[in-house]
């Protein structure tokens, strides 16, 4: 269940709040292709199971950017922000990839408001650290603080 904000405000007295965890998702080889041909990136870590298996990690792994992607997934299952006009992406800071994500890994998003601020257009804009955590695994597949701008009604 998200975390509820029942306006932009409220936001500005959570900073440093762990705002909860995401659903669990398996990654698929089918997500992973379907990744590949969206990015032209067809690498063999990626797509070629067989060959991935011998390779350096044991099985195909996700794209970073695939597994970065799906934090705009998980986002809304943790935080709403209610009370708004509009909430856009703004931005991301200190994107990190610790550990690769294998075909049929489960993972999900964990996450903490690390920073809230008002800006000059009325705004609150705020830093959302999210964890793509691996199931089983002591490393996350993806660290990243993403930047939302939530305007008022």
């Amino acid at each position: 269940m998200a975390t509820i904000f029942e306006t932009p405000a409220e936001l500005l007295g959570a900073v440093g709040r762990h705002l909860g965890h995401s659903e669990w998702m398996t990654i698929t080889q089918q997500r992973v292709n379907g990744f590949a041909d969206a990015t032209d990136d067809h690498q063999w870590i990626h797509v070629d199971p067989e060959r991935a298996r011998a390779g350096p990690f044991g099985a195909p792994i996700a794209h970073g950017y695939l597994t970065l992607s799906l934090v705009n997934r998980f986002l809304p299952e943790i935080v709403e922000v209610r009370g708004i006009a509009m909430g856009v992406n703004y931005g991301a800071d200190r994107i990190r990839f610790p550990a690769p994500v294998k075909v049929g890994a489960r993972i999900r998003g964990g996450a903490e408001l690390i920073e809230a601020e008002q800006t000059k257009d009325g705004a609150v804009q705020a830093k959302i650290r999210v964890t793509v955590e691996i199931d089983g695994e002591s490393r996350p597949g993806c660290v990243v603080d993403t930047i939302s701008r939530y305007y008022s009604r």
